[in-house]
């Protein structure tokens, strides 16, 4: 068996129409309050973050038309989107999947959300599922 790359999972991303909604839900029925909320510019959304024990549930939504997570409700509807990983190095845990000839969006770091390093690997390499590496 290896060692993980992954440590724990940083968050369950969810696209939605409207954030301000989403958010209201998650507080009126989990009592589940923002913790951090972002507009993440280079990605063309706004983020709001609810923590969730040691993780969070990160409801996104578009700020503009031609964001991915725009395209992506307008594909596919609101949803799941996304699941990310803690990583204690981004560049080492993309070099691995790369290494390992899977296909992935970002061929290097970059920077993300609350000042940390990300990484996206294909869905289409990952069982259908888009997979987001965090480095805190």
């Amino acid at each position: 068996m290896t060692d993980s790359v992954l440590t724990e999972i940083d968050h369950v991303a969810i696209a939605v129409r409207d954030l301000e909604a989403a958010v209201a839900y998650y507080r009126d029925t989990y009592g589940v309050d923002v913790d951090h909320r972002e507009v993440v510019e280079s990605d063309g959304v706004e983020e709001a973050l609810l923590k969730v024990a040691d993780s969070y549930v990160q409801l996104l939504t578009p700020v503009r038309d031609d964001s991915p997570v725009a395209k992506y409700i307008e594909k596919r509807g609101e949803g799941i989107h996304h699941v990310a990983y803690r990583v204690k190095s981004c560049a080492d845990a993309l070099a691995r999947v790369k290494a390992a000839g899977h296909k992935v969006i970002d061929e290097e770091p970059r920077p993300g959300s609350r000042g940390t390093t990300v990484a996206f690997v294909h869905p289409k390499t990952a069982f259908g599922t888009l997979i987001e590496l965090v480095e805190e």
